[in-house]
């Protein structure tokens, strides 16, 4: 089986996709942590609920995948994989790089 490859996006660039409309950014963090803290308009799909069968594909968009530091995403990300996707891409370091490189969050 092909493991795929995992693509590790620095905050910046994820914002800017972002910014651009260019992805779509996927926390796999459990409810009660997204509903503390998450980066604006992230989707919740839980990594207890995953599936990769009801991720959003919007074309010419990239699916970004994040939870706190990346444990979480690159668990997510092996569970895309095993569904057959080629590739998968994560925030680097997740929401705790999000915010050392200033960008806002909410509640």
């Amino acid at each position: 089986m092909n493991k795929g490859e995992l693509i590790e996006i620095d905050a910046r660039t994820v914002r800017d996709w972002l910014d651009r409309g260019e992805a779509v950014l996927v926390d796999v963090r459990e409810a009660a942590e997204y509903a503390e803290e998450r980066i604006p308009g992230t989707l919740t799909f839980p990594l207890s609920r995953f599936d990769p069968g009801s991720l959003p594909h919007e074309p010419g968009k990239r699916t970004v995948l994040t939870c706190f530091i990346g444990g979480r995403s690159a668990e997510a990300a092996e569970r895309l994989f095993a569904a057959g996707h080629s590739t998968a891409f994560q925030l680097d370091g997740g929401l705790f790089a999000w915010k050392e490189a200033g960008f806002a969050t909410e509640a």
